[in-house]
């Protein structure tokens, strides 16, 4: 199928072999080059096609914008079609990052103007949900390969204002070569893209994003899907840590295939994500602390870089692992509460000061979680949590669960896990119990 350019078209389908549209009698082949094939979006400044590159020797597929200046003025419009192309370099730019569309061609016809990009061959993340929710390591993987392209154009002073799954594929196969023709598998040339099978693409630059301070975006201009948009883009104003905030939505519907606005408290104006993990899942307090930051409300306690994330999520693998010393007194345990007989005999010691962890961050140097501990602890099932934390304990030193513990097995125990064990009996005995005494 052909479809046809004139966005006024009443009837803009026509068979592959037509030149021009049954319909309204336009050329078929836009700017002597481009076919588009089908209508893949719309929005408020025009439409998206899939379309065929016609003198490429290969006949390539690739995405067209088509943006509609029809309300403006002729003044207006000239001056908007100058700064767009200005911007249209930035974006060109950007194309160089291998999990952003490459900027193909750009022009102006019958008033509109178009942007070609890259085709991204895969599924967006909205289609993947449909296979199943993401679980913590796919969340932990998906900030990590995302936050350094948000880094990357945010030093380009662009905010993508959309950051949604729909927005976000992952590649099925390798980048498209649109510069040269085909070569030899395995071959390498200078200049081509690289890319990576599995790598998400960062998808729909450009047309809004792009307009921004031109006649068609004016301050206040609300642009973005406002299940996703952070509060301050509501009100016309966006920021780099607006696109973290959508991240963030994007995240926890990810984990849920919840609606965003079925997950936030507008009672007590705060998120609560957490309900709507299916049963059985949990998140781990690190992921859980990021999430929840991501999420503020207010601009100034949330994340304001991507750098910043990306800091705090290499504290989750580079933790550096302290040598213990000094095995101190092992009666530790207050004796209103005579609970901790398997662990009490073990665990007290001194820890080195070098060591000072957040107080909200479950922390394990070798990935143990600790949620279940904290449960049996936040409910006062204190038998059950003494067990739990010998159970973690033999966990932490590569043990079987509940296996017996020597006093040797001391001298192995990691100071991360050590102290976020502490540190969730002294918060939740409220002081009483205390398993390291300095």
């Amino acid at each position: 199928m052909s479809y046809c350019v004139n966005p006024l078209c009443p009837n803009p389908e026509n068979p592959d072999t037509a030149t021009y549209c049954q319909s309204c009698r336009s050329p078929l082949l836009l700017h002597r080059r481009y076919r588009l094939l089908k209508k893949v979006g719309q929005g408020s400044f025009g439409k998206t096609f899939l379309g065929v590159d016609e003198q490429h020797p290969m006949k390539l597929p690739c995405i067209l914008k088509q943006i509609s200046f029809s309300t403006l003025d002729p003044e207006s419009h000239h001056t908007t079609a100058r700064l767009f192309r200005q911007e249209v370099m930035r974006l060109g730019q950007l194309g160089q990052h291998q999990q952003i569309p490459l900027l193909l061609d750009h022009f102006q016809y019958n008033q509109n103007l178009y942007l070609v990009q890259e085709y991204i061959q895969g599924l967006t993340l909205k289609q993947e949900l449909q296979e199943g929710l993401f679980n913590e390591e796919q969340i932990w993987q998906f900030l990590r390969e995302l936050l350094p392209v948000l880094r990357f154009i945010h030093q380009y002073q662009i905010i993508h204002r959309d950051i949604k799954p729909e927005n976000i594929i992952r590649r099925t196969s390798p980048p498209i070569n649109y510069q040269k023709p085909p070569h030899l598998p395995g071959e390498n040339r200078a200049g081509e893209k690289l890319g990576k099978v599995g790598e998400f693409v960062l998808i729909d630059f450009g047309v809004a994003k792009l307009l921004t301070g031109t006649a068609l975006i004016r301050t206040g201009t609300v642009i973005g899907s406002p299940e996703y948009m952070a509060p301050e883009q509501t009100r016309g104003k966006a920021l780099p840590a607006s696109d973290l905030f959508s991240l963030g939505v994007t995240c926890i519907h990810l984990l849920t295939n919840v609606a965003p606005w079925d997950m936030f408290d507008v009672v007590n104006d705060c998120w609560r994500w957490r309900d709507f993990l299916p049963s059985g899942s949990s998140v781990s307090q690190h992921l859980g602390n990021i999430l929840d930051k991501l999420l503020q409300n207010s601009v100034s306690q949330r994340y304001q870089t991507a750098e910043q994330v990306l800091e705090v999520l290499e504290s989750r693998s580079s933790i550096v692992r302290q040598p213990v010393k000094n095995i101190e007194s092992l009666a530790l345990v207050n004796q209103k509460l005579s609970v901790l007989p398997s662990v009490q005999s073990l665990v007290g010691r001194f820890i080195p000061q070098v060591l000072t962890l957040d107080e909200n961050e479950l922390i394990s140097a070798v990935g143990v979680e600790y949620g279940k501990l904290q449960y049996l602890l936040a409910v006062q099932k204190w038998r059950e949590a003494d067990m739990e934390t010998w159970a973690v304990l033999c966990e932490v030193l590569g043990k079987r669960r509940k296996s017996y513990l020597f006093r040797d097995d001391i001298d192995n125990l990691p100071c991360e896990d050590l102290l976020t064990i502490d540190r969730l009996w002294v918060k939740y005995s409220q002081g009483s119990i205390d398993l390291i005494k300095e």
